[in-house]
């Protein structure tokens, strides 16, 4: 609920101002007690809130996943989302993000029938932390608790008195599964996920019966036992590993040791950010966001070796091996924020690119564990490797890593969820200077094609532009002028697609004719004919690389600030059904923006570049209060797996990567008066929002490190310095702050 000051409170707490500055001056900050609207360590857990965006605004809810950060055992009750009332079955691991789970437990009560293997559990009372998870099944009485290890868990079911304890189980894939049971409640079980092996070995605590006779195996316990533990870890690589990881990680440890050692874990990463003031919800939004943002890459890593499914075979190395990441999705806002949080591993995570590309031949671009997923446009982590380097995160190969973006660039196909050499559509592209579009109803002839996801045109042309700005980037750093100077030419490809007349990003066919198109709703589903998944409002501002650039073409700095708020008020020009009939990624609407989708996410701090900072202030607290609840509802879109959550975290402490690849932040609003980040090299970052609120979201003045800070950015060598950044925000936009040149 949001509250509204009067004109008379206005009035007053604007005479006290002078006041609370004097008040918040550092030395006699430095002095104080911690007030009572700050989240201390200790504090910080309680605000995480998995089961927040559990419904989908159209497409796919986030889940009440129980991990540790950043490793592979990630478990959540099978289910359609918060709204199904009924539990399907309880995974040993989701093996990737969003592409399934292996292995599955139904706790039940004998006698097993064919009715008890079909059944869905209903259920109440659940707990969701990311280090716990429990529910009570209402039909039989079962409580169930889960608690996650690296690369174990531990369940544990409590069953009603007198009753008589099963556990069914079963897979959740096609294809072969066995579970082989031995002695004294211990059992192994394989399951094929795409192709990829995974084994599993469990380890009742109470002796039980197995029983195979029907269509999937149990193993049911004595009447009277009410209290049934079940360990297991899982393995990538064989039998034998996966029992090494059980004796390893849980064999000899009790359910409460392995909550605390996950509890504890969760406090390592979530202590890294403390925050001051802000509403309680904005506190949990907060959190729940910094906890996504800690679900993916998973290091896969057993005892130094790994499965990799870019060899197909098992691999040795003395670093962390890590899957399971989008990069469409993620170099725009988690990738940088790794960086800051944990550069280290941001480091590991980027070798493992490079390994996937020594051992298949390609830079990966959505590689999870069966190998490089194909899927969306673009090879975006090629600016992910310009980010990190022009951080200063150089420990991974960059001459590996250089070679495998170039030969992306160069060789390999630009075509939406196709992976391999390029065809005669990208031969035109490296040509010619742009991706070929065919007119409404012109049948495909390139049978590489998908049929669904067709060739995107524009968007594969703007993508592609900022994938080779990267990578001329890195050839500067390199010392490969030749490189830098081809690429440097090729990022200026967008600049062909840019309709002059009708000033919007616009498809040409393979004669350089321009196709007349509404950019509001043509394309096909999702626009995909031209665009991806969104429409020709929103890859308007796909320039990122080159905001002067962009600027220039829509005619200044005034023109761009007037067409961002067309794009705010523009309306669909029809129904909401029939927009998200062919939309259904581009919900969160304002005008015809949309918060829901992850081209969208920089834009509304491009009012920065157009001299108009506090247009930027205004939007951000609009969009975070409007479309990021602490409730069920609380996404506006798909969160991608720390993908939008990114943009929460950035967002909330008030600025922003707008240009990965540059290390630069620009800044926006920030909802707490004060945001401490603790720097793995010891320093501390501090922004400070003197007299902020709901209302004061307008920046009056700013200072970094006691000087005088005029425009709306830093670097990220200051942040990493542990600069301090103060803000004094006010009820009235400030339209000279930020906005000269």
């Amino acid at each position: 609920m949001k509250k509204y000051l009067s004109g008379a409170i206005v009035l007053l707490f604007l005479q006290l101002v002078p006041v609370c500055k004097a008040l918040a001056h550092p030395r006699i900050l430095a002095h104080s007690r911690i007030s009572a609207d700050t989240v201390v360590p200790e504090q910080a857990l309680q605000y995480i809130d998995p089961t927040i965006g559990n419904v989908g605004a159209l497409l796919e809810p986030t889940r009440p996943t129980a991990q540790l950060p950043n490793q592979p055992v990630r478990v959540y009750p099978l289910r359609k989302d918060a709204l199904d009332d009924r539990i399907t079955a309880f995974p040993l691991t989701a093996v990737s993000h969003r592409l399934g789970e292996a292995f599955a437990l139904h706790p039940a009560i004998g006698p097993i029938t064919e009715t008890t293997r079909s059944e869905r559990m209903p259920y109440d009372n659940e707990i969701t932390r990311p280090w716990y998870y429990s529910t009570f099944l209402l039909n039989s009485g079962i409580t169930v608790e889960f608690t996650p290890g690296r690369l174990t868990g531990f369940y544990r079911f409590h069953f009603p008195k007198n009753s008589t304890p099963a556990i069914l189980l079963d897979k959740l894939n096609g294809g072969p599964a066995t579970w082989q049971f031995t002695a004294n409640g211990k059992l192994d079980a394989t399951e094929s996920w795409q192709g990829v092996k995974i084994y599993a070995h469990l380890e009742f605590t109470t002796p039980g019966r197995p029983d195979t006779t029907g269509a999937s195996p149990f193993i049911s316990f004595a009447a009277g036992d009410t209290l049934i533990n079940c360990k297991y870890a899982i393995s990538f690589i064989s039998p034998e590993q996966a029992r090494a990881n059980f004796k390893k990680e849980i064999a000899n440890a009790s359910f409460e040791a392995v909550r605390q050692h996950a509890e504890r874990a969760w406090a390592n990463v979530m202590n890294r950010i403390r925050v001051e003031g802000g509403t309680p919800s904005q506190r949990r939004v907060f959190y729940t966001a910094l906890y996504r943002c800690h679900e993916r890459m998973v290091d896969i890593t057993e005892d130094g070796r790994y499965y990799s499914g870019y060899s197909k075979k098992i691999e040795t190395d003395t670093r962390p091996f890590y899957v399971d990441d989008w990069s469409w999705d993620t170099w725009l806002a988690l990738h940088p924020l790794r960086t800051i949080l944990h550069p280290a591993q941001e480091e590991d995570m980027l070798q493992s690119y490079v390994r996937m590309y020594k051992q298949s031949g390609w830079m990966p671009t959505f590689p999870v564990l069966f190998g490089d997923h194909a899927c969306m446009n673009g090879f975006h982590s090629t600016i992910s490797f310009l980010d990190a380097w022009q951080k200063g995160l150089h420990n991974f190969d960059i001459a590996s890593a250089y070679a495998g973006m170039r030969k992306n660039a160069t060789e390999a196909t630009l075509l939406p969820w196709r992976n391999g050499p390029a065809t005669t559509l990208d031969t035109f592209y490296r040509t010619q200077g742009w991706f070929p579009a065919l007119h409404p109803g012109e049948k495909e002839s390139i049978p590489q094609v998908h049929p669904f996801e067709r060739r995107q045109a524009v968007a594969v042309t703007l993508g592609a532009s900022c994938d080779d700005w990267a990578l001329s980037q890195l050839a500067k750093q390199l010392d490969k002028p030749a490189d830098a100077q081809f690429f440097a030419k090729t990022a200026k490809n967008y600049v062909n697609l840019w309709n002059p007349e009708k000033k919007f990003f616009l498809p040409k066919d393979s004669t350089g004719a321009w196709i007349d198109i509404d950019p509001k709703f043509a394309g096909g589903p999702g626009g995909r004919d031209y665009y991806d998944e969104n429409n020709g409002y929103t890859y308007l501002w796909q320039v990122q690389q080159d905001i002067p650039g962009l600027i220039t073409l829509m005619g200044g700095k005034k023109a761009t600030e007037q067409r961002l708020d067309q794009l705010f008020r523009e309306d669909l020009g029809r129904s909401k059904q029939e927009f998200w009939n062919k939309f259904p990624d581009a919900t969160g609407l304002v005008g015809q923006y949309s918060m829901a989708n992850e081209p969208s996410f920089h834009i509304p701090y491009l009012y920065n570049y157009s001299g108009s900072p506090w247009k930027t202030q205004k939007m951000i607290r609009l969009l975070l209060a409007t479309w990021f609840p602490d409730n069920i509802f609380g996404i506006p879109g798909d969160e991608d797996g720390g993908g939008m959550s990114a943009f929460i975290v950035f967002s909330s402490m008030g600025f922003y990567p707008v240009t990965p690849g540059l290390p630069i932040y620009t800044i926006g609003s920030p909802v707490f008066s004060r945001v401490t980040i603790t720097l793995e090299n010891g320093r501390r970052f501090t922004l400070i929002a003197h007299n902020n609120s709901a209302v004061n979201k307008y920046i009056q003045s700013a200072r970094i490190d006691g000087k005088p800070l005029t425009t709306p950015w830093f670097t990220h060598a200051q942040l990493m310095a542990g600069a301090t950044v103060e803000l004094e925000m006010g009820p009235k936009p400030n339209t000279l702050w930020g906005a000269a040149d």
